[in-house]
């Protein structure tokens, strides 16, 4: 079968990138499957880039080796050591990939690419994606930027390699917030931290001596919405990554805390503690205007929107036990949806809108789980001697959350933050300066 292989010129602006698509074909490779507690892998091949000046040999070999990494930790691919590799980097540019060579090492789908310099100064890396099987291409990208975006590059081609093939959007390109923890047991120093998806390029954003909690991004800006004790009492703030700007939500007469954004950005949902009862609103960042949304004698806490904004997900113990429950977004047609053993907590709506995420604790066990809206098909995807806080990857298909173990003889604990599939399977641990809980999974970056 002959493909025509077209080229399209077409150009994407973006923060410090420009992008332009090369030529696509049809797929004949099939998404890896996942099934159970396991997954297919698909074997994948990415070969070092030809550096066209010897001055790119790093990135000619690092950006690949990201691109490898990237995908072999979502599970569902299964890069194939590059000593196996028959032709060369050089060779795939100037002939073309020799299929019968990547076959022979079991390679169904290939990477190759390039980098050089352009004619306007800026470094010009370019990748393609190979069907080993069809001898086609299957996509193919170039981007434009300075040399200090280059591991962001390999992100954002790992993102389109895992959307050619699963046909679902990646989430590489992404960053996670969370609570880096330092010090002894009974004296934590809690800083808000930040990183990308794979716990490289860390910073920390807020003081040691400023202690916080509960770190949410915003789904259309590059702010997070935190809980701080910087007053001497939890107050929900507002800050922005680009300036650094924190600014405090409304100033609420009680205690404030879980705080999370609504779909569109242009409010928060938070419970607020007043005489000893907890209760949730809404904050509308446009005016300052608030709304009580649950008028209870339990204890109310951890909202969470559905993606669409037409309900809320929280934890109550409204009924004798903490328990989940959803409602609309206007307080109304409150029902419960949990009903096995044990507490429930921590919410969270999946951006997908199928599933919520939540922490179970039971018979002094924590666990991680995810339910249907409707309260159906609870199942349980990891425990450990203490877990919580799930947040989703923008595709709804990762979940990070961090766990907590003893050390020095179960007089200390420590805690780090994981990342794992929705079957439970490929439990990661991402690699931070100090210990880590709390995280909060960003949207794809701008």
């Amino acid at each position: 079968m002959k493909y025509l292989l077209k080229t399209l010129m077409v150009m994407v602006f973006m923060i410090g990138l420009t992008s332009y698509g090369i030529d696509q074909a049809n797929a004949q490779i099939k998404a890896p499957a996942v099934t159970g507690g396991s997954a297919q892998s698909l074997p994948i091949a990415v070969s070092k880039f030809h550096p066209q000046d010897p001055v790119y040999a790093n990135f000619a070999r690092d950006i690949p080796a990201i691109i490898a990494r990237n995908l072999q930790s979502s599970g569902l691919f299964d890069p194939l050591s590059p000593q196996s590799f028959i032709q060369s980097p050089e060779s795939i540019e100037v002939d073309n990939p020799r299929f019968g060579e990547w076959r022979a090492i079991n390679a169904q789908a290939l990477v190759s690419g390039s980098v050089t310099k352009a004619e306007d100064g800026r470094t010009r890396v370019e990748f393609r994606l190979w069907d080993v099987f069809s001898q086609a291409q299957l996509t193919g990208m170039a981007y434009m930027t300075n040399e200090q975006n280059w591991r962001r590059i390999a992100h954002i081609i790992s993102d389109e390699i895992y959307k050619r093939i699963t046909g679902e959007d990646g989430y590489f390109d992404t960053r996670i917030v969370y609570i880096a923890e330092s010090g002894a047991a009974t004296s934590r120093v809690k800083r808000l931290a930040i990183m990308d998806q794979d716990g490289k390029n860390h910073r920390y954003l807020t003081p040691a001596g400023e202690l916080v909690l509960t770190p949410r991004f915003s789904p259309t800006a590059q702010e997070i919405t935190y809980m701080s004790y910087k007053s001497g009492k939890p107050r929900v703030y507002l800050y922005n990554i680009d300036t650094g700007r924190q600014e405090l939500l409304g100033n609420f007469p009680g205690m404030t805390f879980a705080p999370r954004f609504s779909p569109s950005g242009n409010s928060v949902v938070m419970s607020l503690a007043k005489n000893g009862n907890s209760d949730i609103y809404e904050l509308d960042l446009r005016n300052r205007k608030s709304r009580q949304l649950t008028t209870h004698s339990g204890i109310d806490t951890a909202p969470s929107y559905a993606p669409d904004g037409s309900r809320i997900v929280f934890e109550s113990d409204r009924g004798g036990s903490q328990q989940l429950y959803v409602m609309n977004s206007n307080g109304g047609d409150t029902r419960r949806i949990t009903f096995g053993k044990g507490n429930y907590a921590n919410p969270v709506w999946s951006p997908r809108g199928d599933l919520i995420a939540f922490t179970k604790i039971l018979g002094g066990q924590f666990y991680i789980g995810v339910i249907k809206p409707d309260g159906s098909g609870e199942r349980l995807i990891t425990k450990a001697y203490h877990v919580e806080g799930p947040s989703w990857s923008p595709n709804g298909r990762v979940l990070t959350y961090f766990k907590e173990v003893r050390t020095q003889g179960g007089k200390g604990r420590s805690a780090k933050v994981y990342t794992i599939d929705l079957t439970g399977y490929n439990e990661r641990v991402l690699q931070t300066p100090a210990g880590g809980s709390d995280p909060a999974w960003s949207p794809v970056n701008p």
